[in-house]
């Protein structure tokens, strides 16, 4: 359960730091996910070291970080505004239930099914988000936007730009951030460039007494040890009805998100790493969360692109980012919220440029443009909207346009056999979608009376499929003659209850189909 590699010391050295690192570009994020929540910022500390400790010890993917996300925060807000902060504890306990259903059920492997154009427009979707996100340190709180009085106004963009001295000093800040960890491992691998820069940025800041924004300007992180704490909601089924649909809301939102960064950062170490387990790991994570004050979280792809960026690859460096959180909470908050924005900004900045896949520029021009188009709209869905409705949309558009292109693909080509008998053979997958075609090529008034229809080349996908045989079963029957399938699936003939006696099927010759099976998921 436990991969902390203690057998490599550079390993646990890399673990530790990348951990510390993610640590200190944590703070800010939690911070500010706890204020789109409405709730307050040790709400979302609590709930980044309580789901980044558990979800790091048994979770499916060693290395993936956990903690409170915008995607959810969004969700929540409505909930907290309505009903009051006690309702999300609950909601949020509910919807770790759900996901540790989710996993014994086995659900995550249908994290399969997302094709690679929609994990690419998530992928850049994402880093497009994070990178906005960064937008509002460049402004100034609490004036009008640049897009005011447009219909633009309160999106994330419409920022109050700074300007003169600060706006400059700010993004040179940002940009020798940036310097420092795209030049640093050239020189010297030894420490985590991001930490490097971190603290360079900051002894540059105090050494030259530069007035700019640090994390102590957002909000105070001193806090205690999180405690439990029993929602203070009556248990009845009126609080179950009220807390059901956005449990299930962000039930599914913090699995999308955890099992899409899994499946990316699999992809960046060229790892395994579990789904199903991640989903009973998110569950339990979230659980114990709402009941010690958190505001529930799930698998954060900007952090976990720090921990892998910084060498980051064990169970130890998500366990000790979490440590050192909950230190930063306990002790260390005088220290911390003396660093500057900018230095973090400038971490975010280099994620957004690790994650963001260039290669998609290159290649769409030579991918089918069905596969350009679901790419960037699964891109632009996620910017607009969130991430879990641009992977359903994604999903949805792909699965129709493989429905359509398979539709075309159905062939039936009829002769006469030796003996007389009219034989089809059907090549091609019989759907929802080739059932119309399927029907319109067999001429029962004009056949033999003996007919077979030959399924070597074919499968029947689904129950339109099925319903067309016995459509098809029918009309010769009324026709007075046989019809007789053959290389037809046992599944098949199992449910064609129909045809009845109408349908002779070839037994000996009949393939068997299986599923992928769940042992890695």
């Amino acid at each position: 359960m436990f991969e902390f590699q203690l057998s490599k010391v550079t390993s646990l050295k890399n673990d530790l730091l990348s951990g510390l690192t993610v640590a200190l570009a944590l703070v800010p994020e939690a911070v500010a996910f706890a204020f789109v929540a409405g709730v307050a910022p040790l709400v979302g500390l609590y709930a980044a070291f309580m789901v980044g400790l558990i979800t790091a010890c048994i979770g499916g993917r060693p290395g993936m970080i956990s903690g409170a996300t915008g995607a959810l925060a969004v969700v929540m807000v409505s909930l907290v505004a309505q009903h009051g902060v006690e309702y999300l504890f609950i909601t949020v306990v509910l919807m770790g239930v759900l996901q540790i259903l989710a996993g014994i059920l086995k659900l995550g492997k249908f994290i399969r099914i997302v094709p690679y154009p929609v994990m690419l427009g998530f992928v850049n979707g994402l880093a497009i988000v994070i990178f906005l996100a960064q937008l509002g340190q460049f402004g100034e709180a609490g004036q009008p936007g640049w897009l005011a009085g447009t219909f633009m106004q309160g999106s994330i963009i419409d920022v109050a730009w700074l300007h003169g001295e600060q706006l400059y000093m700010l993004l040179g800040l940002v940009l020798g951030t940036m310097v420092i960890i795209q030049f640093l491992p050239r020189l010297t691998t030894i420490v985590p460039s991001s930490l490097v820069a971190i603290l360079v940025v900051t002894a540059l800041v105090y050494g030259l007494d530069l007035d700019t924004r640090t994390v102590g300007d957002i909000a105070s992180i001193k806090g205690g040890l999180p405690s439990f704490h029993l929602p203070d909601v009556p248990f009845n089924l009126e609080t179950f009805w009220i807390i059901l649909p956005y449990a299930i809301i962000l039930a599914a939102i913090g699995l999308i998100e955890s099992l899409l960064t899994l499946r990316l950062i699999d992809e960046i170490t060229e790892t395994r790493g579990r789904g199903n387990k991640e989903c009973i790991g998110q569950g339990v994570a979230n659980t114990m969360t709402g009941f010690f004050g958190g505001m529930g979280g799930c698998a954060m792809i900007g952090q976990s692109m720090i921990n892998v960026n910084s060498g980051g690859r064990g169970r130890l460096s998500g366990i000790s980012a979490a440590v050192f959180l909950l230190l930063f909470i306990l002790v260390g908050s005088p220290v911390i919220e003396q660093i500057p924005l900018a230095a973090l900004i400038g971490v975010m900045f280099i994620v957004v440029i690790g994650t963001f896949e260039w290669s998609s520029f290159r290649i769409i021009g030579k991918v089918p443009r069905s596969d350009a188009l679901i790419l960037v709209l699964v891109s632009g869905v996620t910017v607009a909207t969130d991430l879990a409705f641009a992977v359903c949309v994604g999903v949805i558009v792909s699965a129709l346009v493989f429905a359509w292109e398979h539709a075309k693909y159905i062939r039936i080509d009829s002769r006469e056999d030796h003996k007389g008998s009219t034989v089809y053979a059907v090549t091609g997958p019989l759907f929802f979608g080739s059932v119309t075609s399927f029907l319109e090529r067999f001429d029962p008034k004009q056949d033999n009376d003996d007919v077979i229809i030959d399924f070597a080349r074919s499968r029947v996908a689904d129950h339109s499929g099925l319903d067309a045989i016995d459509t098809l079963a029918e009309r010769y029957e009324n026709a007075g003659k046989t019809l007789h399938l053959v290389h037809l699936s046992q599944e098949c003939r199992t449910l064609l209850t129909k045809a009845g006696s109408l349908v002779e099927v070839n037994v000996i010759e009949d393939p068997k189909y299986f599923v992928a099976e769940d042992s890695l998921a």
